[in-house]
């Protein structure tokens, strides 16, 4: 399965700005599905950003126009650009990826099978 890794969690007040890396290693295929879920205390681990490389992307209605997602293959690295961040944000955030995707395959947030280890964010009012 594929190794990912999470890097750029923290603190930061609200309507600040974090930028959350996920490196990848061991795909199966060339192709990439990829996402961000995350997790609050007390909650539900939830999807919030998904991508593909065929140049599909899906956010959760309450992050639209706040956070991008985007993939950088050369680097096989994903990234969550996270702007205006607000208190309800905070949760731990975790890299997914469909471990054997190929290109062109449905790409969900249910089809993902790798996980990574997840990385706080913290955001304070």
């Amino acid at each position: 399965q594929v190794q990912l890794v999470e890097s750029g969690g923290g603190s930061v007040q609200s309507g600040g700005s974090l930028r959350l890396s996920c490196a990848a290693s061991g795909f199966v295929y060339s192709g990439y599905c990829m996402g961000w879920f995350r997790q609050a205390p007390g909650k539900e681990r939830e999807g919030v950003a998904l991508i593909d490389d065929s140049g599909y992307i899906d956010y959760i209605h309450s992050v639209k126009g706040r956070f991008t997602i985007s993939l950088d293959k050369a680097k096989d690295t994903l990234y969550l650009q996270m702007e205006n961040l607000k208190p309800v944000d905070t949760a731990t955030y975790y890299c997914a990826a469909d471990s054997f995707y190929r290109w062109g395959g449905p790409c969900e947030y249910g089809t993902l099978n790798s996980w990574g280890s997840g990385t706080l964010v913290t955001i304070s009012s």
